[in-house]
């Protein structure tokens, strides 16, 4: 009787577990359309943040029009003289 038992329980517990999960996870489209999206995602907000940004056109008391960067770049504004230094 208690074999009878066991061999119902070991049965019942094969029966009713389910399957491993890393595998279904793997081959799930559902989950391959979440990665695919949220990789996409990451290259598009790299693409956006590649583009330069640029604040409103100001004009000065000379009548010229200057369309400043929001962020400049720290190599190319390193070493190189201001506006002002420049112009004549």
């Amino acid at each position: 009787m208690k074999r009878v038992i066991l061999a119902s329980t070991v049965t019942a517990f094969f029966i009713f577990t389910p399957p491993a999960l890393a595998d279904e996870k793997k081959d799930d489209p559902e989950n391959m359309a979440l990665q695919g999206i949220t990789k996409l995602m990451d290259a598009l907000g790299a693409f956006i943040s590649s583009i330069p940004q640029y604040e409103a056109p100001t004009m000065n008391e000379n009548g010229d029009i200057i369309i400043r960067r929001k962020n400049p770049d720290k190599d190319e504004s390193e070493g190189e003289p201001k506006l002002e230094e420049t112009a004549t």
